[in-house]
């Protein structure tokens, strides 16, 4: 499985990173994932993929090997990367995860990447407000959920730090706590969908030329 280079090889770039279970990976996280390359400027992806999600139980997760494939069908772009840099660092949790992110490759820009149901759920996550701490923020519209998570927990906690979304691009650069809301077109794509049998699984996409 690809693994970033050494810090000491790579010039400062500007990472988003689309944690998740992918379980399995589909046209949704890939939605997400174009949509942050355009609104953030960045200069990469990374998909993160969970050995574990400490939130959901083990019984129907694909295995790892499994996921990290499925992830990589879905991400076939040239500034998209696939990895299991959680299993490599030994983290559970995502505020750990960044941190050790974070330490290993000082020489970045890291934005996290997550859709507007999981800023609904976020004070649920260990450590949660650690993450609006650790790194900037963009968190992107998803079917249904944008009233909510623009009025849950988080939102409110952290209002005095969103940046405008016409200043996404600049996003990385600001120190943490900062964060965005994104208004993308929607995408109902669903894991949970797919493996109730209630979605077609997912196909590659068409290749993308960057």
């Amino acid at each position: 499985m690809w693994t970033p280079s050494a810090p000491s090889s790579l010039a400062r770039r500007t990472v988003g990173l689309l944690g998740g279970s992918f379980n399995p990976a589909h046209d949704g996280h890939r939605h997400i994932a174009l949509a942050a390359l355009a609104a953030l400027g960045l200069d990469e992806i990374w998909w993160l993929v969970s050995p574990q999600n400490p939130l959901k139980p083990r019984d129907g997760i694909m295995p790892l090997a499994d996921r990290l494939a499925s992830a990589a069908l879905q991400a076939r772009h040239p500034a998209m990367r696939v990895t299991d840099l959680e299993a490599e660092l030994g983290t559970t949790f995502t505020a750990e995860t960044l941190a050790g992110i974070k330490a290993k490759y000082p020489r970045n820009r890291f934005v996290w990447i997550m859709g507007a149901d999981n800023l609904i759920q976020i004070p649920e996550w260990k450590d949660w407000s650690k993450i609006f701490h650790t790194v900037p923020v963009a968190v992107f519209a998803r079917p249904s959920y944008s009233v909510a998570a623009l009025s849950g927990v988080a939102a409110q906690r952290f209002a005095r730090r969103r940046v405008p979304e016409n200043h996404a691009r600049r996003l990385a650069r600001r120190g943490p706590p900062a964060w965005t809301f994104v208004h993308c077109r929607l995408h109902a794509a669903s894991a949970s969908a797919i493996r109730a049998g209630l979605a077609p699984a997912p196909q590659a996409p068409f290749p993308v030329e960057g």
